[in-house]
This record gives structure tokens, sequence and C-alpha cells, in this order.
């Protein structure tokens, strides 16, 4: 049995606490969140739990074998680094970190510490986006003419994003929140990013995020990526990774959802594999048993990381 604490108890930080407490291979021993109360009602609804508010208290007086963390970004690079010097596997939260640099750090510490550093990017363990993938390389598309990365959002942040750092320009904004996201699968399914051109609009008040984004990418072969991204539109959200291939065009809609249809067809739904499902949590544990699984780790947390920054710098 795995024994596992949570730093971070948000929005974030509460959705993998039902995971953990059913693998039957991990066990929920502490909790901790800057805010003392909170952590306390999330320890107590989770029963023979410790809860701490300061992090250091916890990693010296509990013996742990991992540690997710879902803080800020802004804290991931000491949060993480805290981890890591006790020589405790580290499961976080994306992006790595809030600048190239600390992410950088971070992938050089773990590669030290040689110990499992995992990344939770969820993309990579559903059947829609696994499908996606899955068909690309399978060569539905023909060969790749353009890539595109749509997200429109008529309210940022959302209804249940409604706090002051995911709004920050410091360390929110959609195209960190969402785009981080994308950044890793591209660099995944098609190869390494360069960015070409990058127009970024933000309001006027100094403190708050961008309202929109255009920018022009290329993959290694020449290949174009275009980025569209716009906040407080009419209409309803879309977030749709789109390849144009010389077969076919195919999308990934909303997260989970595919369409494409071959050129000259229309568009239509496709189905996604139930059997393509997978559980990052699941992967976690194989890793630590030493068994062969599925992990982003630091490094590629790191190279999502520089295009990240190079999109949303002012």
């Amino acid at each position: 049995m795995f024994k596992v604490a949570i730093i971070g108890l948000g929005a974030i930080g509460q959705r993998l606490i039902k995971e953990f407490t059913n693998h039957p291979e991990t066990k929920i021993v502490a909790v901790c969140d800057s805010m003392k109360d909170h952590a306390a009602l999330t320890a107590k609804s989770l029963g023979d739990v410790q809860a701490f508010s300061n992090h250091k208290e916890m990693l010296q007086q509990i013996d742990l074998d991992l540690v997710y963390v879902a803080v800020p970004p802004k804290f991931h690079h000491n949060v993480v680094t805290d981890v890591m010097e006790k020589g405790i596997h580290v499961l976080c939260e994306k992006p790595l970190a809030n600048s190239v640099e600390e992410a950088e750090s971070l992938y050089k510490m773990a590669k030290e510490k040689e110990i499992l550093h995992s990344m939770n990017f969820p993309l990579n363990y559903s059947p829609g986006s696994q499908k996606f993938a899955k068909m690309i390389k399978e060569g539905f598309v023909g060969d790749l003419r353009r890539l595109e990365l749509k997200m429109h959002f008529p309210q940022w942040p959302r209804a249940w994003q409604q706090n002051a750092w995911v709004a920050s320009r410091e360390q929110g904004g959609f195209v960190l929140e969402v785009g981080i996201h994308f950044i890793q699968q591209i660099q995944k399914i098609f190869g390494p990013l360069e960015l070409k051109h990058r127009s970024i609009q933000f309001p006027q008040d100094p403190d708050s995020c961008e309202v929109g984004i255009v920018a022009y990418l290329q993959l290694e072969d020449g290949t174009p990526v275009v980025i569209d991204g716009l906040s407080g539109i009419a209409g309803k959200e879309e977030i749709r990774l789109t390849a144009y291939g010389t077969e076919a065009t195919l999308s990934l809609l909303n997260w989970g959802l595919l369409e494409g249809g071959k050129v000259g067809e229309e568009i239509t739904r496709i189905e996604s594999d139930a059997t393509l499902t997978d559980s990052l949590l699941s992967n976690v544990v194989k890793a630590l048993k030493g068994e062969p699984a599925t992990i982003i780790d630091f490094k590629a947390g790191y190279e999502a990381q520089k295009i990240l920054e190079q999109l949303r710098s002012e």
C-alpha cells in the first residue's frame, strides 16, 4: 500500500482524492492546505488522515511514498523541490512551474534524485484523445497540412474557477490553464514546436490575464500550427484541436469528443473507443512498482513550459 499526501486542496486538488481513496494500492495518510480549516475538514471527511497547513512540517513528520502537488503554479517550484529533497516520489499539477527557469530546475533535480516525477495531463488517459492520437498515427488524415487549436470562452475564469490566481496575469489565463494541455499533446503526437509569431491581447488592468491570442508556430517539418484564443465572447465554450490532412480532417472537441471526415465528405461525429480508457493513477501506481507505465514526466513538462512561456509573455 503506497502512502500518499496531497498538498493543495482547491478544486483541482480535490479531483483526485476519490481516485486515491478508491484505488486498492494507495492510501491518503495526510493532506495539507494553507487554509487550516479547509485542510481539517478534508482530513475529517477522509477518516484517519492527518491535516497540516505547513507542507514542510508534513514532510518532516509523515512517512510518505508519493505526494500529489496541486497548489497554484507560482508555488510549484518551492513545494515540489521540498518534496524531492526528501526523496519522495511526486505527482505535480500542470504546468510544471511558473517560469522556464523553474521548470528546468525541477526537471534537473528530478533526474538527479532518480525518483518518479509525473504530471497530471489527463488528455493522455482519456479515450477520446487517445483515439485522436491513434487515428493520426494510423494515417487517417494522410499527410498533415495544418494544426489548429481553438480556445473560445464566453467567460474567463469560468464559473467554477472563481479565484484570484486563475484570472491573474502572473499565474493564470486560458493559455496557461487550457493551452498547456494541448501544447503537451501536440508535442507528444506531432513532435517539437517552434514559435514564429504571436499577438496577445491584455486588458487595461495590469494584473489581469490575457483576453485574446493569435499565434503561429511550426512543427519541425514546417507544418503550420495556429492558435486562436479569445475570452469574453458570445456563444458557448469551444476548445478544439483540429488536424487538417491531405486525406481527411480530424478534431478533438471539448476534451473528449471526436469529429472528422474524409476530403469531400461531411464532418461527422466519431465514436471514441472505450477500450482505450486509461487512468493516471493506475499508471502512477504501476510506475511506483517498477512496471511499464504511461507517465508524463518533468521533461515533457519542461518542454511544454518553454512554449507556454513564449506564448504568454508580455
